[in-house]
């Protein structure tokens, strides 16, 4: 099945080589290219693309205000040239599924358009410490009420929610809890419904500000 990409970026020569490489893959589609943010939610909402690939800093609309009113309707996948940038974490909270940093090989940014057209989330491996860790800590006090639907969460889907903030993927949670990777993906999208996320990336930085552990390491610890 194709999936149909919408690149936003401000600077036209960026845009012109992300459509380079993602038209490339024979399963994505580029449906379209937007300069802002304005500009990403009306093509957006005309084209309907599985993922928009979008900048953070761009000129009328920033990339995280525009991912508060894309994510309503299809997936965000942020694209940014700052491995520590205060912006990142609020696009995150906004509801991005993930995101990468601009020096990524083409490789990895087409994988990473896949995965997040089947629902999972992606955040650049070489950052997750950093970002996931310092932003959910440093720049985002401990969230001191429950969020509505926390108290409807099962304990097993609360393992799996501190195994979320934790870093871990589908397959790696399976291995720590015992459980087939079948059921582990209905725990998560159990667990999004009943918060009302939508994303697994918020479901992790949720996990942090939360203050939810588990006894497993967590990936970049392990060796």
């Amino acid at each position: 099945m194709t999936t149909k990409v919408l690149v936003a970026d401000d600077h036209g020569a960026v845009r012109a080589g992300l459509v380079l490489v993602l038209s490339a893959a024979p399963d994505i589609e580029v449906v379209g290219e937007a300069s802002n943010g304005e500009e990403a939610i009306t093509l957006a909402r005309h084209l309907q693309p599985d993922v928009v690939l979008m900048d953070i800093r761009m000129p009328r609309m920033d990339g995280i205000t525009a991912t508060r009113q894309l994510v309503e309707f299809t997936d965000v996948l942020i694209l940014t040239t700052f491995d520590l940038d205060e912006y990142v974490y609020g696009a995150l909270r906004a509801g991005a599924a993930g995101f990468l940093l601009k020096d990524t090989d083409a490789d990895a940014l087409i994988e990473a358009i896949r995965l997040i057209a089947r629902g999972e989330g992606m955040i650049a491996p070489e950052v997750t410490r950093r970002v996931i860790n310092a932003f959910a800590h440093q720049y985002a006090p401990p969230t001191t009420e429950s969020p509505d639907g926390l108290d409807e969460l099962t304990t097993r889907e609360r393992e799996v929610l501190a195994h979320i903030g934790a870093g871990l993927s589908n397959r790696e949670i399976a291995e720590a809890l015992g459980m087939a990777s079948t059921t582990t993906k209905t725990h998560v999208s159990r667990i999004l419904t009943k918060l009302n996320l939508r994303s697994r990336v918020q479901a992790a930085v949720l996990a942090r500000e939360l203050r939810l552990h588990t006894d497993q390491p967590e990936p970049w610890a392990r060796n």
